[in-house]
């Protein structure tokens, strides 16, 4: 008959190869990281080269160009290591769409950078293109932050991911106002489409703070130095001011562009730094499983090797904790000795332990969820908005949080009101 040790050890061995499919997740979020800063970077050369109409910037275009194409093997590499075979891989379902999304968008990039470079495509066309095509790695990391089930390698994922998902605003960001200074003239959906994206940025980068460690706030204060933004903010100031069809300098277009760069390279720093904070944490879980598992093989030859009629103090199990003696370690039941009330006792003391521990990882998981949760809620809302009023993104993400303002509610009290309206809602038209 089976013992409850020998589930104890069952239970460790999952929980490692868990963790080892974490780490290999974790290494696939990186990959996946520096894929999409390359893209975001190849984004606005192509922005810039499409503006002069094709005058300007097919070097620098063509050398990025190659650059995406390296860390893009990286990243299908880390999709080929992915264990899409396992039985456990169930409750992985919508990580494994979500890569085979982005998969077919990455096959579609040859066809996009044709259409860049024979300049068949306009700025915003292709703009538009590589957004799909990032939100759709983005969407990868999102997953990967909402399937795991340790809550430190969580909380980490999802302050990547709302990084990254600042930083993409931040790259949209540089691409919106290229487009308004190479065009030589204000435009007021293009401003307003500015104001989303600095608010967008803003509230990604307030989750990004409520998750990450004390570590990555500083270094994440240090992308944040004068010399970096003031001037972004002075050119921020220029466009965010400037009369609908008012004349622009199109040569700032390239001021725009350098500034912009400098905060999204120093940005990257904080990702890079989060990125290796990720994947020693995912070490150190591997490790200290891979530690209690030796130790309670060490129990357990201790119990296989006990001769002794004492019967086991299974009556331990009703027993207060209060008042108790701590828990005797593992490793003072060494092979021959006779088994009795102190194995048992160890044995007793390490179910509690595990059950206590999955208690404590449930709660805090449910925690960092609430913020990916409440994510999913406002997009869904957002995407109702959207069918049912025919409004843009910007349009229905500025009318919820109108509402939310007018009624003084939170963002998501607003979205799960609107959630709730779905079934009285009219039809859409065909």
């Amino acid at each position: 008959m089976k013992s409850a040790l020998s589930f104890l050890m069952a239970a460790k061995r999952c929980e490692i190869a868990g963790l080892r499919q974490l780490a290999l997740t974790s290494e696939l979020v990186n990959a996946v990281a520096r894929l999409v800063h390359a893209l975001q970077r190849e984004r606005g050369l192509s922005n810039l080269y499409l503006a002069s109409q094709g005058q300007r910037w097919a070097v620098e275009r063509r050398e990025q160009v190659e650059h995406s194409l390296v860390l893009q093997a990286e990243v299908l590499a880390c999709f080929e290591q992915m264990d899409t075979e396992a039985a456990q891989s169930g409750h992985r379902a919508r990580l494994f769409g979500r890569i085979a999304y982005a998969l077919q968008g990455l096959g579609a990039l040859p066809r996009l950078r044709e259409r860049v470079q024979t300049q068949t495509w306009d700025a915003a066309r292709a703009t538009a293109a590589y957004i799909r095509l990032v939100n759709a790695l983005l969407a990868v990391v999102f997953e990967a932050a909402d399937s795991a089930w340790d809550p430190g390698i969580s909380r980490h994922l999802v302050a990547l991911f709302n990084f990254m998902q600042g930083k993409e605003f931040a790259g949209q960001e540089r691409a919106t106002g290229s487009a308004l200074f190479a065009a030589g003239r204000a435009h007021a959906d293009g401003q307003q489409r500015l104001l989303h994206l600095i608010d967008s940025q803003e509230r990604c980068l307030q989750v990004f703070s409520d998750f990450a460690s004390d570590p990555l706030q500083q270094v994440w204060q240090m992308a944040q130095r004068p010399d970096i933004l003031a001037s972004l903010e002075r050119l921020r100031r220029i466009l965010g001011t400037a009369p609908d069809g008012a004349a622009l300098d199109a040569g700032t277009s390239q001021t725009w562009f350098d500034a912009c760069t400098r905060r999204i390279d120093a940005m990257k720093t904080v990702e890079d730094a989060l990125a290796a904070e990720l994947l020693a944490l995912c070490g150190q879980r591997v490790r200290a499983a891979e530690l209690d598992l030796a130790a309670f093989e060490r129990l357990q030859i201790s119990v296989a090797g006990a001769t002794t009629d004492t019967p086991p103090q299974d009556e331990d199990f009703f027993e207060d904790d209060a008042g108790k003696a701590p828990p005797l370690p593992v490793t003072l039941a060494q092979p021959g000795q006779p088994y009795g009330p102190q194995v048992e006792r160890s044995i007793l003391e390490l179910v509690r332990d595990q059950a206590q521990r999955l208690q404590h990882m449930g709660d805090e998981l449910d925690t960092v969820r609430a913020s990916l949760n409440e994510r999913k809620t406002i997009e869904r809302a957002k995407g109702l908005l959207m069918a049912h009023r025919h409004l843009s993104e910007d349009a229905a993400h500025k009318t919820m949080r109108q509402m939310a303002m007018n009624q003084n509610r939170r963002l998501i009290e607003v979205a799960e009101a609107v959630l709730s309206m779905a079934e009285v809602l009219p039809e859409r038209p065909l």
